[in-house]
C-alpha cells in the first residue's frame, strides 16, 4: 500500500481529513530526482472516533529516505501534535537519512536530531505515540519507533536495524 493508502485504510471511514503539507518539497532536490510531499504524508484525522496526527512515510520516494525538508515536516506534525494535545501515529517504511544529503539533516537545532527530543518531551507530556513498522526501518529512522510509546512490526515486511551490508563496509572496510 501507499503511504496515502494505509493512511486511508486507517482513518475513520467518512470522517474529515485535512493533509499538512501536500507540496512540501514541490521543486526541491531536483538534482537528486525531487522529493515530492517531502517524502512524508502527514494528515490529521480521526482514529475510532480521536482525533490524531498520521504520519507515513512514502517509500515510493528514495525508499522513504529522510531528505532535510522530511525531517523539517516531520518536526511540523510533532509541534501540532504538542501544540493540541493530539496522539500521533507513524506509519513508519524508511530508508533512513538520504545519504548524499546527510550533511544537511544533522547539524542545526531545528534539524533530524530534534525529533527525538520532541519524543521525550510528547512522553512527558502524556500525548501518545504510536509506531507501526510497515517495512523498512533503517538508521537513524530506527529511533523513532523506538522512542513511541508503542511500536509494532508487521510480520514479514517490517525490520528495524541500525545498517545495512553497504554502510558498514563504507565505515569500517568489512563485508558483514
Amino acid at each position: 500500500m501507499t503511504a496515502r493508502e494505509r493512511i486511508e485504510y486507517l482513518i475513520d471511514k467518512g470522517s474529515k481529513t485535512i493533509e499538512i503539507g501536500a507540496f512540501t518539497g514541490e521543486d526541491m532536490y531536483k538534482e537528486h530526482g525531487g522529493c515530492s510531499a517531502g517524502g512524508v504524508v502527514i494528515v490529521i484525522g480521526y482514529i475510532s472516533g480521536r482525533q490524531c496526527i498520521i504520519v507515513a512515510n512514502d517509500a515510493t520516494e528514495k525508499a522513504g529516505a529522510w531528505f532535510p525538508i522530511t525531517g523539517k515536516k516531520n518536526l511540523r506534525a510533532q509541534e501540532i501534535a504538542m501544540e493540541n494535545r493530539l496522539p500521533i501515529i507513524y506509519l513508519v517504511d524508511s530508508a533512513g537519512v538520504y545519504l548524499p544529503l546527510q550533511d544537511e539533516i544533522f547539524p542545526d537545532k531545528e534539524h533530524f536530531g530534534r525529533i527525538f527530543r520532541n519524543n521525550a518531551i510528547m512522553s512527558g507530556m502524556g500525548i501518545l505515540q504510536i509506531s507501526a513498522v510497515m517495512g523498512s526501518c533503517v538508521a537513524g529512522g530506527a529511533y523513532l519507533p523506538i522512542m513511541s510509546d508503542e511500536a509494532m512490526i508487521v510480520d514479514k515486511t517490517g525490520s528495524i536495524f541500525l545498517a545495512g551490508s553497504y554502510l558498514v563496509k563504507a565505515a569500517i572496510g568489512e563485508s558483514p
